[in-house]
């Protein structure tokens, strides 16, 4: 889509145009989703949490900035809510402090072959807690200063979450591995170098909006 076509539905979704606000959501929704789809639980909830960054988006059009990129403005809103979601129906059962967690070597993984999918389906497999802190710290780029003040959380706990994070995708990366070698050999399809996954090089872009 054009800049010139955008500004046209944008100003047609502030003058409440449906059209032109349908328009925009189908253009978009595959942005979106796959920023919820990162937070939620499932596809259900995160319908639930699209539909609510829609809202907030439409009903602040008017204040949107056309000198930048839309795409960034509403990919911030979708963080915001699902952040939102996050804080209003879950309490941080994950509070161990950093010191306490025992460390896996990111070594350990060796050379790991993935499916870019998988490995994103993996992330979602994680405690709500632990993938909403690798979500913020890993993907958007926040620091854990900025995340503990987010989430109402200390520093430590956001650490703690992060470590455990890393520690649960390691190990499902390593199952993966091993049930791929079982029956994998020959198969004709792209793989990504999974062996720093949990360090983001190479596999996550930090696509963070600030």
């Amino acid at each position: 889509m054009g800049e010139e076509d955008l500004h046209q539905l944008i100003e047609g979704c502030i003058k409440q145009d449906r059209k032109c606000q349908k328009a925009l959501y189908k253009a978009f929704y595959g942005f979106a989703m796959g920023i919820c789809l990162r937070y939620a639980n499932n596809r259900y909830e995160a319908s639930e949490v699209l539909n609510q960054g829609f809202l907030k988006v439409f009903n602040n059009l008017s204040n949107f900035d056309t000198t930048r990129p839309f795409k960034a403005w509403l990919g911030k809103i979708m963080m915001n809510v699902s952040i939102d979601y996050y804080r209003a129906n879950l309490k941080m059962a994950y509070t161990d402090d950093i010191d306490t967690v025992p460390d896996i070597s990111d070594n350990a993984l060796g050379d790991r072959n993935l499916l870019y999918n998988d490995l994103l389906a993996m992330v979602q497999q994680l405690p709500q807690a632990y993938r909403t802190v690798f979500n913020l710290f890993a993907i958007e780029g926040y620091t854990h200063e900025e995340i503990a003040d987010m989430l109402n959380i200390n520093v430590g706990t956001s650490k703690s979450n992060l470590h455990k994070a890393r520690q649960k995708l390691k190990a499902m990366v390593l199952k993966a591995d091993q049930s791929a070698n079982n029956y994998n050999s020959g198969m004709n399809y792209t793989h990504i170098v999974a062996i720093n996954a949990i360090n983001m090089n190479g596999i996550f872009l930090n696509r963070g909006i600030r």
